[in-house]
């Protein structure tokens, strides 16, 4: 597992100072667990997990001109620990460890009230995305989604392999429901992670490969 180095991370009681600064409205963590697919149990339960913080947009107001990485640089890591640290407690239990990782993705909804490069600032910089990767022990670019919504809604938040993005058995994604967010002047960031791949993977990999092109069209018109 990567480790920070020598740098100091904050305990719970600090980090909850920190997030109530950032403007954190709500923490919350849904799981999922799937033990079956078509009829067959799978070997050892797939979990998906998803952490969602809702915190008031410090962008509410500002014109489109306005520079965003001074709130980026300020918001952004706070929130990418506090969502890692849900997602390996969710995964990890007690082990909380990043070895009980192995697909990731990332998504933010902004309320009406903002813009969409509001939602993309706190998570597409490396002030999110380098720490998420950092904390979970990955290595690949982070998929993700993002939109602005009414509260209330759902959104599907795709993932794939955390240090080997073109592995197709761990294309996956996890539908999680926004209840109360975001408002209007909030943005609802969003971290998931999975235990493992899809429930029973059977359609090959970029290693067994055939060559593919339009010439396949032709046994098939």
């Amino acid at each position: 597992m990567t480790t920070p180095g020598t740098v100091q991370l904050p305990k719970a009681s600090e980090l909850h100072r920190l997030a109530i600064e950032c403007g954190v409205r709500k923490l919350y963590t849904a799981v999922e667990e799937t033990r079956a697919e078509n009829g067959a149990g799978v070997a050892t339960p797939i979990l998906q997990a998803a952490a969602v913080a809702v915190i008031k947009n410090p962008w509410v107001g500002t014109s489109t001109d306005t520079d965003l990485q001074p709130e980026t640089k300020r918001i952004a890591p706070i929130i990418s620990k506090l969502l890692s640290d849900r997602l390996l407690a969710a995964l990890g239990g007690e082990d909380a460890s990043a070895d009980s990782v192995e697909a990731f993705g990332k998504a933010a909804v902004v309320g009406i009230a903002g813009e969409m490069e509001h939602a993309g600032a706190l998570i597409h910089t490396p002030y999110f995305g380098n720490l998420l990767r950092e904390f979970l022990d990955g290595t690949s670019i982070i998929c993700f989604s993002d939109e602005r919504a009414e509260a209330g809604g759902d959104l599907r938040v795709p993932m794939w392999h955390k240090s080997h993005a073109s592995t197709r058995s761990h294309y996956q994604s996890m539908s999680v429901h926004l209840a109360d967010a975001p408002h209007a002047d909030e943005i609802a960031i969003i971290a998931v992670a999975s235990s493992g791949s899809r429930p029973f993977p059977r359609i090959g990999d970029r290693s067994t490969d055939g060559v593919v092109t339009s010439e396949v069209l032709k046994g098939l018109l």
